[in-house]
């Protein structure tokens, strides 16, 4: 049953069930409890079996795929997937400070019911804020599959992906009530001297970890960059809309078969209140190799500007769109530094990070960026 049809749970938790945060909790009666308190599960009805999955690449949280077994007939689904903490103490303790765990249950309670981007439904979502704990169950999409960030993607796949981020941001395009949602909005002005502080230092670590590994863009773009970090961070960026804020190939999910789910977007920890198109510059930046990419993305980039037009947003002329995604380039090569120095690390992480870094900043030059740093 799709989320917007059973309610947001409350924002201060989900009745008396305790938070199931590690797999071992999420037993056959909590789940059937879960289910019941979403109106998922008939009353009459209960889960007699969980068998569990790891499922994933994430980094920030752990995830696994619950097939479930029922003492009867149900209209409940036999399999979905639970998103917990991370197991790894490092990813946990950054998830807490940037909040990000809240972020993505206040996203599902709050936001997706009235979006029309295709997102997972939730079965459940709950969270102490204090301690980032929390459980969300939500629709399993499978065979849906996710994309590799690694690899890339298609110009064709890009299109999909770039024209799904309309129904993202026009519904909410300008929408100054966003701002009245302090995890969505938060304190601009501290946020921008946090990371004014915060940035630097993490830049210094990326350059000592992964210094003979980097190219010569990235050293270049990095050095554009951070030499005007405080231009950056700064700058009138208006208008907002709700942003993904890591929209990549690796937190989408494809399917293209007769019937199936084209694509659905996942990992909501980053979603912000922000400028729209650094989420299209981000995605064709990161899933493009550099030359594909400078043959396709103004095509792409005029196709989503078109949607927005179609969609009834106005006043924002090609033009403008065209220099917030130059100045949208930046924001991938911010994320490969931060987050490769703030999660657990590991040889895939390393690897995409690495990538990540020089299609960043290959793109990041290619469009002049360092003209747009401040404006």
């Amino acid at each position: 049953m799709p989320f917007d049809q059973i309610g947001a749970p409350p924002a201060g938790g989900v009745g008396e069930l305790p938070i199931a945060d590690a797999p071992e909790l999420l037993t056959a009666e909590w789940v059937t409890a879960a289910l019941r308190a979403g109106g998922a599960l008939e009353p009459d009805r209960s889960v007699t079996a969980v068998e569990q999955q790891p499922v994933g690449t994430g980094q920030m949280c752990d995830s696994v795929r619950l097939r479930l077994t029922f003492d009867g007939a149900t209209a409940a689904p036999s399999s979905i997937v639970a998103k917990l903490p991370a197991a790894d103490e490092t990813s946990r303790a950054t998830a807490l400070s940037l909040r990000s765990y809240e972020n993505e249950v206040r996203f599902y309670q709050q936001l997706a019911p009235h979006l029309p981007m295709r997102t997972p439904a939730v079965f459940h979502a709950d969270i102490d804020v204090e301690t980032a704990s929390f459980v969300l169950l939500l629709e399993d999409l499978a065979p849906a599959e996710q994309g590799d960030q690694l690899a890339g993607c298609s110009p064709e796949v890009a299109e999909v992906a770039v024209d799904e981020l309309v129904r993202l941001h026009a519904p909410r395009w300008g929408d100054a009530s966003l701002a009245e949602l302090e995890w969505l909005h938060r304190d601009r002005a501290t946020s921008q001297q946090f990371m004014l502080m915060l940035l630097p230092t993490l830049w210094e670590g990326f350059l000592d970890r992964y210094r003979d590994d980097l190219g010569p863009e990235v050293h270049e773009a990095g050095g554009q960059l951070f030499g005007r970090l405080e231009a950056y961070l700064f700058a009138d960026t208006e208008p907002w809309s709700i942003v993904h804020g890591d929209y990549r190939l690796d937190n989408l999910l494809f399917d293209p078969s007769p019937g199936g789910t084209p694509i659905a977007v996942v990992d909501w920890q980053t979603v912000t209140h922000g400028p729209p198109l650094q989420d299209v510059a981000y995605f064709i930046g990161a899933g493009l190799e550099a030359e594909t990419r400078r043959q396709h993305e103004e095509a792409l980039v005029r196709g989503y500007h078109d949607g927005l037009v179609a969609a009834g947003v106005a006043g924002y002329d090609w033009e403008r769109c065209w220099h917030d995604y130059r100045r949208g380039t930046w924001l991938g090569l911010i994320m490969a530094v931060a987050a490769s120095m703030l999660v657990e690390r590991t040889d895939r992480g390393d690897q995409m990070f690495l990538t990540m870094a020089g299609r960043h900043s290959r793109h990041a030059l290619d469009l002049d960026a360092q003209a747009v740093i401040g404006t």
